[in-house]
């Protein structure tokens, strides 16, 4: 059969309320119901309506558009809940281990009773989890025990999961912040921040980070790899010459760099809106650097070629690449810099303002106007799973006063927020699909810079995406006409423009403008979110690699300094152990790879029901094999790669935006 123009669905169905907690049997388009089934869907929006209501009148993200409340629906599965308190717990071990280590030492015997007394609370933490650990492993043994759970304590459980990771969160925040005010001697020094990690295992970048090569790939398969722009001519403002451009780059000229289009830049202008905070007296500092890169002839990878530590080229002069004793460890705190500002663009601008508050809006609208018997409800909803939860948690405790943001990033909170806000209302949906983005970049040709793992990866994922995309609307929509006359479709498309406040989304005329809409959610929620959010376990918990703030105005010059000020850049090792744990979290939680279609209660069913979708040689079939796929050729090309890249590897790859 061929499933691309496979005959229209005849609508036989209810809308009982077991087709809220998975995809119907039997989906339907509502021009092809009966007017009793329209007037069906239709209450039943109104009543779901009540539960998925907009404001955009949150304090720490005002004018976002945000859920007023997390439904029963939206609520994590007791298999998420483990899995972050199993993560909350390692993080737990590493600071006990690291509290007693000398970088804490002189403690006084009131903080040593106060760490005592969390850690012991932490430990009774640890045997109630392991109590139900235990428990769900022996009644989950069999189908009819799962059964049993889902009706009679699945709940309870959940709960008392939920009360010990806050539980849990308290703990670790009363040893952080004793830690912070205990804090008194200087001991910033590389050596002293990997001993940050104690049980948990330092990542590979602690001890490459000082490389020029591993600085420039962090462009193109780091946390940001968003920014990077092909460019053609040197701006008036960073006035990199001839002479430095050929002293980075070793026979090469820039002109010739210019017209083969291997000249690169990333440009942290848009952090005009951050305001340097203050933390415990100490003034903390955002810069907004010009870093230009470019491929050598005939090489594959980029290179570092200048800095310019702010964008008034008047105040910050141009560095380049040295070894020399007097301008080697100016050009480091040149790279801190970058890193410190790349640190705060991925965070605000590419992670929270591009995934998480984009794929609420779009969630919330879908709530609202598709009804759940409409096939697009079933494909779209399993993406959104966890994410209201989620984002109302990082509200909540991230990105608020006294949170990690306020901490351990450089902008007043207030400013950090606004960032966020100014992200988030201007993402152009159309413009960030993925093909489209590669190419406003001038990133998008292999050619020229042959070494993106992002880009390449992040293309086969996008097409497997599109693919499945594309074959489960055309079963549903015979033709254009079937997209145009769909009327609930018409008001979700409306909703997301006018209530969820995304610029460029516009109304859907076609079946293949449809398919790229679905691909471009899909993949934002799944795929783009993994490949921004899992880096910050491997590469963002090392500060002296990655940090959130500067403790020292940029450098106004490259020659004659010293290691001792490049330390200085650095933040309080205490801040760094709060960083090294609040990302080692959110980079760890793996939940439910993309293809693994199910629902998020006990005994998690299988979410899609329509047998022409779930058949052996049907859509859903055809999307996880070409999964597979995807993961063989991007292990093989890892296998090739200096450096792997696996954020995009589908196994590592969540369905959803649920950390």
């Amino acid at each position: 059969m061929s499933y691309e123009n496979a005959p229209p669905v005849v609508p036989q169905h209810n809308l009982a309320g077991g087709d809220i907690k998975r995809g119907t049997r039997h989906p339907s388009l509502p021009q092809n119901d009966s007017r009793e089934q329209r007037e069906q869907r239709r209450q039943q929006i109104a009543a779901t309506s009540v539960e998925y209501q907009w404001t955009r009148e949150v304090a720490s993200l005002p004018g976002v558009p945000l859920a007023t409340k997390v439904p029963s629906d939206d609520q994590p599965s007791i298999e998420w809940w483990f899995k972050v308190l199993e993560v909350g717990l390692k993080i737990l071990d590493n600071i006990a281990a690291v509290q007693l280590h000398p970088l804490f030492s002189g403690l006084g015997e009131a903080a040593q009773k106060i760490i005592s007394d969390a850690l012991e609370d932490g430990q009774e933490v640890r045997s109630k989890v392991d109590t139900l650990r235990g428990k769900h492993r022996l009644d989950s043994a069999g189908p009819g025990l799962e059964t049993s759970i889902e009706q009679a304590t699945q709940a309870a459980d959940i709960e008392a999961l939920k009360e010990h990771e806050s539980i849990l969160h308290d703990i670790i925040t009363v040893i952080v912040d004793v830690l912070k005010a205990e804090e008194a001697a200087d001991t910033r020094s590389i050596e002293a921040y990997r001993d940050l990690y104690q049980t948990i295992p330092a990542p590979g970048i602690a001890y490459t980070f000082l490389d020029d090569d591993q600085f420039a790939r962090l462009r193109v398969a780091g946390p940001n790899p968003m920014l990077l722009q092909g460019i053609e001519q040197i701006s008036d403002n960073f006035p990199v010459t001839a002479a430095q451009y050929a002293a980075a780059i070793d026979g090469d000229k820039l002109s010739d760099a210019l017209a083969d289009g291997r000249v690169y830049l990333c440009d942290y202008k848009e952090l005009d809106v951050l305001v340097d905070g203050v933390w415990q007296g100490q003034a903390k500092y955002i810069y907004r650097p010009m870093a230009l890169f470019a491929v050598p002839p005939g090489g594959a990878s980029l290179k570092p070629v200048a800095i310019q530590c702010g964008q008034d080229s008047s105040r910050n002069p141009v560095m380049i690449p040295s070894v020399s004793a007097s301008e080697k460890w100016g050009w480091e705190m040149a790279k801190f810099v970058v890193q410190v500002a790349d640190c705060n663009y991925h965070e605000l601008f590419v992670h929270l303002g591009s995934t998480h508050l984009v794929s609420e809006a779009i969630a919330v609208a879908t709530r609202r106007n598709l009804a759940n018997i409409h096939p697009l409800w079933a494909l779209l909803v399993p993406h959104f799973e966890g994410t209201l939860f989620i984002n109302n948690l990082a509200v909540e405790t991230l990105i608020n006063e006294g949170g990690p943001i306020d901490a351990f990033f450089g902008g007043t909170i207030t400013s950090s927020q606004l960032a966020a806000v100014k992200a988030r209302l201007s993402f152009d949906f159309f413009q960030k699909m993925t093909p489209v983005d590669f190419a406003e970049r001038n990133v998008a040709d292999p050619s020229k810079l042959p070494d993106y793992p992002y880009r390449d990866d992040a293309m086969l994922v996008w097409d497997a995406i599109h693919d499945w995309a594309r074959q489960y609307i055309d079963i549903y929509y015979t033709d254009d006409d079937a997209v145009t006359g769909d009327t609930e479709l018409a008001q979700w498309a409306t909703s997301i423009a006018s209530e969820g406040h995304i610029i460029g989304f516009k109304p859907i005329t076609s079946r293949a403008q449809l398919t790229d809409v679905c691909t471009m959610i899909i993949f934002t929620a799944s795929a783009q979110h993994a490949a921004v959010n899992f880096p910050q376990r491997t590469i963002m918990t090392f500060a002296p690699a990655v940090s959130g703030a500067g403790w020292t105005a940029a450098p106004t010059g490259q020659k004659d300094h010293d290691k001792g000020e490049w330390l200085g850049y650095m933040p309080p090792m205490s801040l760094a152990l709060e960083q090294l744990s609040s990302l080692f979290l959110l980079g760890s939680v793996y939940y439910r790879p993309l293809g693994d279609y199910r629902t998020n209660r006990l005994p998690y069913e299988n979410w899609f029901q329509d047998p022409v979708i779930t058949g052996t040689e049907g859509p859903l079939a055809r999307f996880q094999a070409g999964l597979r796929a995807v993961e063989e050729r991007i292990i093989a090309r890892n296998a090739k790669r200096m450096h792997p890249y696996v954020y995009l590897q589908p196994s590592q790859i969540p369905t959803s935006t649920n950390i």
